[in-house]
């Protein structure tokens, strides 16, 4: 038994290890004519093995694009596209650098954070009042979300003192309802479902109640 562990290296998993064998076949085709009737045969199979390439407007460069890969570049035919070299065709991405800032409270999110140091930074008392209100009622919204349960304004309250270091604070005076109570329970949304048993019982008792009379006998 020959495990794969003791086989050469596939170039490119997603075609399987089969149609590597048949490009490895195709470069000690010495007759360039027939080589090229291989390589093109191969295109075909590998449109067909990978069928999401269809989608995108060159997928036909691409499949040549990945033959000459496949073939670690040692594949010599005439191909309708430039061919690719080791250097073009395997460009490493640029690196992308996590964000490594923490959030003090996560279940608010980055963008609560974003929106507590624009209202410190507000020097218009009144608009900074309101806009604190306003991120009271989505902090609560958020928590409500988050824990599925009720919240108090208490907490709000002690939470957005901590995410602003104590410079904004939620009054007495400033609603944070409004958002969280014109928000709709889950157990009310699945009442109106037309699937639930309990309303599918209530439609036939409906249905039975305004079944006319006559119609009744009739079916005696």
């Amino acid at each position: 038994m020959i495990y794969n562990t003791d086989r050469n290296d596939i170039e490119m998993r997603e075609y399987g290890r089969h149609l590597q064998k048949m490009v490895d076949y195709a470069i000690t085709i010495k007759d360039k004519g027939i080589r090229q009737k291989v390589a093109e045969d191969i295109i075909h199979l590998m449109g067909i093995l990978n069928p999401q390439l269809r989608n995108t407007a060159d997928y036909k460069h691409k499949l040549w694009d990945h033959l000459f890969i496949i073939s670690n570049f040692k594949l010599e035919v005439n191909s309708p596209y430039p061919k690719p070299t080791p250097d073009t065709a395997r460009i490493k991405p640029a690196y992308l650098p996590y964000p490594q800032k923490r959030i003090k409270l996560k279940h608010y999110g980055r963008n609560v954070e974003s929106l507590v140091k624009k209202a410190i930074k507000m020097e218009d008392e009144d608009k900074k009042a309101i806009f604190t209100e306003i991120i009271g009622n989505f902090m609560k919204m958020a928590y409500r979300n988050w824990s599925n349960e009720e919240v108090s304004n208490e907490l709000i309250k002690e939470d957005m003192k901590a995410i602003s270091g104590g410079e904004l604070e939620i009054s007495a005076e400033m609603n944070i309802e409004t958002m969280s109570r014109n928000q709709p329970r889950s157990n009310k949304f699945s009442q109106n479902r037309p699937n639930n048993p309990q309303n599918r019982n209530n439609n036939r008792k409906n249905k039975n109640r305004n079944f006319p009379q006559n119609n009744r006998n009739r079916y005696k």
